[in-house]
């Protein structure tokens, strides 16, 4: 896997993932903008919006007919919380010209589809369509409320934001039904002119490709003409970024519901600022809890039966770890401590140097993968676009190589418990 850059205008930029591993091209329209009350809603509804047709498909059945005559191209779109920003996705997977029947221009024409759906939307008076709008807004206050009732997707979500408030990170990507019922045609209107004429702008294509050909096709859409150069408007976040502020006590916060299984969620900050601490502590985490042989795994799960689940996440664009469990109620005062029991360990250095060698395999199998999957390559590479690391999948690999028992016992003594939250019955 190759990627070569080059910029279309100031702020919109062109990835090309040269790959001879897949018999399709995927293609991706990113935008990031920064995560803020004010429009998080209305950018999750933006992205619902754009994909009920264009000014030339002008129903979702026109849309799936153009793209069922590229050999069944399939479209997608979604919403993705990435640090401090929000990134809108749209996408598509089409075959390789070679592979059509008459050698057609699938490649050429799903891409001007793609970009036609993200900068040419279907509009009624100059603005979205009131029918449409009323539906979208419908179906995705269907998603904003199905939050709670995924209890441990609630429970992680709201320890986030007891962290983090209403500021960036502590959002919710899918946005607020107190927002949502507020957005009428107009104003969403104008907030998407507003929204691509302004923001970050990153368009990503993968597979067997020829840089020269995807350069023409791109620079001579219509739709790309039309755009402007920008500054990019985004929130930039990477380990250098996320200076914290050591906390004088941790914060315990216990919520009631109907459960009948308690959630634990502990947030906590990485206040290491050593060199290359991001892969650092990745490899922590992983022998703290994001594998099958994690301390959190085998000593509160399956050695103390503390616990349904438990496993831990690093978030690097924040500097922060997060301890999931599923408890029994009764059971919490004894989970904490034994959680914090393993953390001491880790500070300790009560690890073997088999165990950091399991959790080495263990991310570079993760990170070797990224190659096998063009989504999953595409989201590795905007978050290094994003966070400005441009680290290579091979340069990645190295700097997990070269991590010492004494890089992680430093990591282990650098973090602090930020967050308790605890979600259980009355």
């Amino acid at each position: 896997m190759e990627k070569k850059d080059f910029e279309i205008k100031q702020g919109i930029k062109a990835h090309i993932i040269q790959t001879d591993l897949f018999k399709t091209n995927m293609l991706s329209c990113m935008i990031t903008v920064p995560l803020t009350k004010e429009n998080v809603t209305k950018n999750a509804l933006i992205v619902s919006m754009l994909r009920r047709g264009t000014a030339n498909y002008k129903t979702q059945l026109e849309l799936s007919k153009a793209l069922e005559e590229l050999y069944g191209t399939a479209f997608e779109c979604g919403i993705d919380k990435y640090g401090d920003n929000q990134i809108l996705r749209l996408y598509m997977d089409a075959i390789e010209d070679r592979f059509s029947f008459h050698q057609e221009e699938i490649l050429k024409n799903a891409m001007h589809i793609l970009l036609d759906i993200v900068f040419n939307p279907l509009l009624e008076n100059g603005k979205f369509k009131e029918d449409y709008l009323k539906v979208e807004k419908e179906n995705l206050a269907k998603i904003i409320k199905s939050k709670i009732d995924d209890k441990d997707l609630y429970a992680y979500e709201t320890c986030i934001a007891k962290m983090y408030g209403e500021s960036g990170f502590g959002l919710y990507k899918y946005g607020y039904l107190e927002d949502l019922e507020k957005i009428n045609a107009e104003e969403l209107t104008e907030h998407y002119q507003n929204l691509i004429q302004n923001s970050k702008i990153d368009i990503f294509l993968s597979g067997n490709l020829e840089e020269e050909k995807v350069k023409q096709i791109i620079l001579n859409d219509e739709n790309i003409q039309k755009l402007r150069p920008r500054i990019e408007n985004y929130i930039l976040n990477n380990e250098l970024t996320q200076d914290k502020p050591k906390i004088e006590s941790v914060n315990q916060i216990v919520e009631t519901m109907e459960v009948t299984q308690g959630k634990l969620v502990i947030g906590m900050d990485v206040h290491a600022r050593c060199d290359k601490f991001q892969f650092k502590t990745l490899l922590y985490n992983v022998i703290l809890g994001s594998s099958a042989n994690s301390l959190l795994f085998q000593n509160v799960r399956e050695k103390e039966s503390l616990a349904y689940s438990i496993k831990s996440l690093y978030v690097k664009q924040k500097s922060n770890i997060f301890i999931r469990a599923g408890i029994e109620i009764p059971n919490f005062e004894k989970a904490v401590n034994l959680i914090k029991e393993q953390l001491e360990m880790m500070k300790r250095g009560d690890f073997t140097a088999e165990d950091l060698e399991s959790a080495k395999e263990f991310v570079k199998a993760g990170i070797v993968a990224i190659e096998t999957e063009q989504d999953t390559g595409m989201i590795y590479y905007i978050g290094q676009e994003i966070s400005k690391t441009n680290t290579t999948i091979q340069e990645y690999l190295e700097n997990i190589q070269q991590v010492t028992k004494e890089d992680v016992i430093e990591i282990a003594n650098s973090i602090q418990i930020n967050t308790i939250y605890f979600l259980k019955n009355q």
